[in-house]
């Protein structure tokens, strides 16, 4: 885009009742102090956007005259194409003219807007203007016309490994999202790990505390020899046992059969005189001959399968007595108490060596532990690993950036990040001549500055603006600027003079 100034009109404006500038590729502006040059660049944004150089308000009222009413006019040229933008203020009432056509201040400030940003055409045309603005504008200023490194190339400019890594994961998610998600990892994992720790340590101070004194080796010598002598013991005692322990079988058996005897004797004179029923128990009436008869016959068979009995168990009785009599009770209590004393003995020493297998399996759980524990750290240097990967990430992008944006100087440093300790990157925007932060620049090299950086932006947004150079005699030598170039010198007893090339 092409912006030039045709011609302006001030009435009233300051120190000037009527003047008329016109423009060309070279204006120079001259005169002793106080004749107006510094009027004729605040007259311009005074115009346009009603401020001064520096952005705040500006009372144009004429300070050694009186006048009702101040007006100025400005006649463009951009790309070709002429637009005269006036500005009028009566009253204390602000008026608006665009082609000299009263307009509303919306119509005014739609214009402006269409025509070109505020911020960046005032930085084009003061080169003082930019610094003036909060640093977060300036820097949002110089990179809106700057790309950033692609992912790629920021990957490439870091470790083998670390480059590898986030190239991999940056498939699935964003840069910004990897961060997220490795942080919150990284503090789940850090309270895991210590969770982890412990238990494996608690788990062998276990294993400590309840480890055998005497050597396994040793409990199973010791443990076999009593087990051997006990063994001996009840294997000599087994057949004695059994035969004691059938001797026991047959006289309870004996006694239960004498019991039943006993008391058979005493059943069987009741069964034998048991009168015989002649009526029936129903119907109580005199049973005949014949049913009597049967009552009888039943009784006899009663009492014969009664003293079949009796003579069963007399039988049963008397074969059980003659296997006892073939057998000998021995007592055996003494070896008996032997085994019992070998068992106490055993009993401890199986106690000792169970733990032996519990501490098998203690072992398995710390290893396990031990497992979970450098899985667990495995994973959180993972994270910590992408962690500051990421941080190496935006520290090599915001050095590509940088770098991308230095190439543009010649005489300017320009710094767009600071490391924190922790390594993170902060934005930040700082502007350096010779090693010296701009507000200590002389007048001179603060003109030079805001003309260097004015040509970077005019470069790379493209748009060619008049810029001027006011106190222009304090600088002899300055590259010269893209655009129309309007000069303000000052020269000692001379009147206010206008001189336009052509």
């Amino acid at each position: 885009m092409q912006i030039k100034f045709k011609e302006l009109t001030l009435q009233n404006f300051k120190s000037h009742q009527d003047l008329k500038v016109n423009f060309g590729e070279v204006t120079k502006i001259t005169g002793d102090n106080a004749q107006g040059k510094t009027s004729i660049l605040e007259a311009i944004i005074w115009t346009l956007y009603g401020i001064d150089t520096f952005g705040s308000k500006l009372d144009p009222a004429p300070v050694t005259y009186e006048a009702d009413e101040t007006q100025v006019q400005l006649l463009l040229e951009i790309d070709g194409k002429e637009t005269s933008l006036g500005r009028e203020l009566k009253k204390g009432k602000t008026k608006y003219l665009i082609n000299e056509v009263p307009s509303k201040a919306t119509e005014f400030n739609e214009i402006l807007d269409q025509l070109f940003d505020k911020d960046l055409f005032l930085s084009l045309f003061n080169p003082n203007y930019f610094f003036t603005m909060h640093w977060e504008k300036q820097r949002e200023m110089v990179l809106d016309y700057v790309t950033a490194p692609a992912n790629k190339e920021v990957f490439k400019a870091l470790p083998e490994a670390q480059g590898t890594k986030l190239a991999e994961l940056a498939k699935k998610h964003t840069i910004e999202d990897l961060q997220k998600i490795h942080r919150d990892q990284k503090n789940k994992l850090d309270k895991k790990y210590i969770a982890a720790q412990s238990r494996t340590k608690t788990l062998k101070e276990q294993f400590e505390d309840q480890a055998p004194k005497v050597p396994q080796e040793s409990l199973q010598v010791e443990l076999s020899q009593l087990v051997k002598q006990r063994n001996e013991i009840e294997q000599s005692i087994e057949p004695i046992q059994e035969a004691n322990g059938r001797i026991n079988v047959l006289n309870s058996q004996i006694r239960d059969l004498m019991t039943q005897r006993d008391r058979m004797k005493d059943q069987f004179p009741q069964l034998k005189n048991e009168p015989i029923q002649d009526t029936c128990r129903v119907c109580k009436q005199p049973l005949k001959d014949e049913a009597v008869k049967e009552v009888e016959e039943e009784k006899e068979n009663r009492i014969t399968q009664f003293k079949a009995e009796y003579n069963q168990i007399v039988v049963k009785r008397k074969e059980l007595e003659e296997e006892l009599a073939g057998l000998e009770y021995i007592d055996v209590t003494e070896q008996i108490e032997k085994a019992r004393a070998l068992q106490e003995k055993i009993n401890p020493i199986e106690a000792e060596l169970n733990k032996y297998k519990q501490l098998e399996m203690f072992q398995q759980q710390i290893e396990q532990a031990e497992k979970d524990e450098k899985a667990t750290l495995e994973s959180l240097n993972e994270s910590i690993f992408i962690i500051d990967s990421i941080k190496e990430f935006h520290s090599k992008e915001a050095e590509l950036q940088a770098e991308k944006v230095q190439s543009f100087f010649e005489n300017l440093s320009i710094k767009l990040f600071k490391k924190q300790k922790n390594g993170d990157i902060k934005p930040t925007f700082e502007i350096q001549m010779d090693g010296k932060d701009y507000s200590k620049l002389s007048l001179s090299e603060s003109i030079r500055a805001g003309l260097e950086l004015r040509e970077v932006l005019s470069d790379q947004s493209d748009i060619a603006a008049p810029v001027f150079v006011d106190n222009a005699e304090s600088i002899t030598k300055f590259k010269e600027p893209s655009g129309q170039l309007i000069m303000a010198k000052v020269v000692a007893g001379e009147e206010l003079k206008i001189e336009g090339d052509k």
